[in-house]
């Protein structure tokens, strides 16, 4: 498995994304249901998105944060769901592996929603050099380690829009996903 990859290789590569249930937990109701669906998992995929701030001094809090697994990507809406008790206990559970990229300000923002005390996170960034990449970022190690590219293009959109588009999902089921996908493949390396 090659370590590192150039500008020019990434963008060769093939667009993929995640081809799994995505399951959008936008009230309370459906909050319960989405933690029930990630019970027994010891290794979830993690990110958020928040909604973009183009004038300086503008802030958002997280708008959605993502939970993976191999086949199912849960979507939580924060503003309507908040961190729920169950949710938090994912969150504080060191068993259970939380993997994603630059996850640090992912988690200071979250616990400015509720205080909580993160244990059992996994920070790719951190992980794959200690196994030998060169390359991280979640484009870069998504392309060493599963043979793909992952677009970006959705990144920067309304995260807080009534309703998210089909590419929003994609894109956020993606991101999610892809972190645990990587996890798995280099945690023995």
């Amino acid at each position: 498995m090659k370590k590192e990859i150039t500008k020019e290789e990434l963008n060769e590569m093939d667009v993929d994304a995640f081809k799994g249930t995505i399951y959008l937990a936008d009230d309370k109701k459906g909050a319960a249901k989405a933690i029930k669906m990630l019970k027994g998992e010891t290794v979830l995929g993690f990110d958020t998105e928040t909604r973009p701030s183009f004038r300086k001094g503008e802030k958002y809090d997280p708008s959605l944060m993502q939970l993976a697994t191999k086949e199912v990507v849960v979507l939580f809406r924060l503003h309507s769901t908040g961190l729920p008790k169950g949710l938090v206990k994912i969150l504080e559970n060191p068993d259970i592996i939380k993997t994603g990229i630059a996850i640090s300000r992912d988690l200071d923002e979250l616990k400015e929603l509720r205080d909580f005390k993160p244990a059992g996170f996994i920070d790719l960034n951190d992980f794959a050099p200690e196994k030998g990449f060169k390359s991280v970022g979640v484009r870069r190690l998504a392309a060493l380690v599963l043979g793909f590219r992952v677009s970006k293009r959705q990144q920067t959109s309304n995260w807080e829009a009534d309703q998210l588009k089909p590419q929003q999902l994609e894109y956020a089921a993606t991101d999610a996903w892809v972190c645990r996908e990587i996890y798995e493949k280099i945690k023995d390396l």
